[in-house]
C-alpha cells in the first residue's frame, strides 16, 4: 500500500507504517533499476518495486554515453607554438608535439600545454617605465669603487616545458633574481668608464651568457635570448659633478687630438727634410769621392811622365800653374831687369779677357775688371804722347 494512500490512516488506524516493509520496496526499486529481480512480497510483477519494463536498458545506455563522454574527454589539441605535458597522477610522463593527441581522461591523467615559442620580459632595475626606478636593483658597484645606476630588461623563452614546469614556482623571479646577479657580478669586474660608455655591448653579452649559465645550472628550463641595456648613469645625486669629469675629460681628448694633428703636420716634414739632408750628403760624398779618385788617378798619370821626364814635366807644370793663377788676375806684370825701356803690353790677352763673359765673378767685379783693362789701355796709348813732349822740353833748353 502506498503512503499517499487516502485510506491508510483508516486501515492502519491502530499505530504508524511498518518500517521494514518500506525498506523491501526501496530495495526492490533500487534493485529494477540495476536489472535484478524484486522480492518475494513481489512475484506478481504488478508490485510497488517492479520497474517498468525496458527500463534497465535505457539506464544502460545513458551508462554507456557517460562512458564515451569520459574518454572523449582526453582529446585535446596542441597548436605549433606549444608542448603537451602528459601527467599520470601528478607525476610526469610524457611530452606531446603538436597535433591531435589523446590521454586517459581526469583524474588518471591530466596535461599542461605549455607556449615555447612566447616572448617573455623581466625588467630588472625599474618597472614597465625607466623613471619608475627600482634603487634596490639598479645601483651597482664598478671596480674602481663608483657607483652606477643601470635598468635593463631580459626577454627569454622556453627550450624545455618538463623542468619549466617541475623546477620553477615563480619564472619570472628566478629569471630575476639570476640577471640581478649577474649584472652585478659582471659590473663589479670592470671600471665605470668601460660600463657607461664603450663597454655596454660586451656588458650585456656577457651577462645575456652568465645568466643562461646560472638558469641551466638550475634546470629552469628557460633560454635566454636577449639583454637589452635601457639606461646606465651614475646616480642622481652626483650627475653634476659627473658632468664636469665628462667636460673636463673630453677637454683633455680634444687637446691630445690637436697634439696628435700638429705632430701629423710636423713630424712627416722633418722627417722629409731629413731624408733630403742625407740624400744630399749621400750626393756629397759620393762626389768627394769621385773627385778624390780621379785626382789620385791624374796624379798616377803625371807620376808617370814626370818620371820619364822630370825636368821638362816640372816646367810644363809650372807654367799651367802660373796660367791659371794669372788668367783671372787683372794685373800687370814688368819686367825691369833687362833695363829696357821699352814696354811691352799684351793687348790681345787683356781684349780677349774683357771680351770674355763673366762666369764666376759679380756684376760689380765684371765692371771693375773692364774698368781696369781700359786705363791700362789708356796708359798704354799715351806713352808715346809723354815721350814725345819729354823730347821737345830737351830741345828746347838747348
Amino acid at each position: 500500500m502506498g503512503l499517499n494512500d487516502p485510506q491508510w490512516g483508516n486501515k492502519n488506524s491502530g499505530g504508524p507504517p511498518d518500517l521494514d516493509e518500506l525498506l523491501r520496496n526501496v530495495n526492490a526499486k533500487i534493485a529494477g533499476l540495476f536489472g535484478g529481480k524484486g522480492g518475494s512480497g513481489n512475484k506478481g510483477g504488478g508490485g510497488v518495486g517492479t520497474p517498468p519494463q525496458g527500463f534497465g536498458i535505457g539506464i544502460g545506455l545513458v551508462v554507456v554515453v557517460v562512458a564515451l563522454l569520459w574518454l572523449a574527454s582526453g582529446f585535446y589539441i596542441v597548436d605549433a607554438s606549444s608542448r603537451g605535458v602528459v601527467l599520470r597522477f601528478g607525476k610526469y610522463l610524457d611530452t606531446t608535439e603538436p597535433g591531435p593527441r589523446w590521454h586517459m581522461p581526469y583524474p588518471i591523467e591530466s596535461v599542461e600545454v605549455v607556449s615555447v615559442s612566447q616572448v617573455k620580459t623581466v625588467e630588472i632595475g625599474y618597472r614597465e617605465n625607466v623613471k619608475n626606478k627600482m634603487l634596490k636593483e639598479s645601483l651597482m658597484l664598478t671596480a674602481d669603487e663608483n657607483i652606477i645606476d643601470i635598468q635593463f630588461a631580459v626577454q627569454y623563452f622556453l627550450k624545455e616545458p618538463k623542468d619549466y614546469l617541475f623546477n620553477n614556482r615563480k619564472p619570472d623571479e628566478n629569471v630575476r633574481q639570476a640577471a640581478e646577479t649577474a649584472i652585478r657580478e659582471i659590473v663589479g669586474k670592470n671600471k665605470m668608464d668601460f660600463v657607461l660608455y664603450e663597454g655596454r655591448e660586451q656588458v650585456a653579452a656577457a651577462t645575456t651568457k652568465l645568466i643562461q649559465d646560472i638558469l641551466d645550472r638550475y634546470e629552469t628550463g628557460i633560454l635566454v635570448s636577449k639583454v637589452t641595456m635601457q639606461n646606465a648613469q651614475p646616480p642622481e645625486q652626483v650627475q653634476a659633478a659627473f658632468d664636469d669629469a665628462v667636460k673636463a675629460g673630453q677637454d683633455r681628448e680634444r687637446q691630445k687630438n690637436e697634439g696628435q694633428a700638429y705632430a701629423n703636420d710636423v713630424v712627416p716634414r722633418a722627417k722629409g727634410a731629413a731624408a733630403r739632408l742625407k740624400e744630399e750628403s749621400e750626393g756629397y760624398r759620393q762626389r768627394v769621392i769621385a773627385n778624390a779618385e780621379g785626382d789620385a788617378s791624374r796624379f798616377k798619370q803625371v807620376l808617370v811622365e814626370y818620371e820619364k821626364a822630370p825636368t821638362v814635366t816640372r816646367e810644363r807644370m809650372y807654367i799651367d800653374m802660373m796660367e791659371q793663377v794669372l788668367t783671372s788676375s787683372s794685373k800687370v806684370m814688368v819686367d825691369q831687369k833687362a833695363g829696357n825701356s821699352l814696354l811691352y803690353l799684351p793687348l790681345d790677352k787683356l781684349i780677349q779677357s774683357t771680351g770674355q763673359p763673366m762666369t764666376d765673378g759679380s756684376a760689380a767685379g765684371g765692371a771693375e775688371q773692364s774698368a781696369a783693362s781700359a786705363g791700362l789701355l789708356n796708359e798704354a796709348a799715351g806713352l808715346p804722347r809723354v815721350r814725345e813732349s819729354l823730347r821737345g822740353r830737351d830741345r828746347e833748353t838747348r
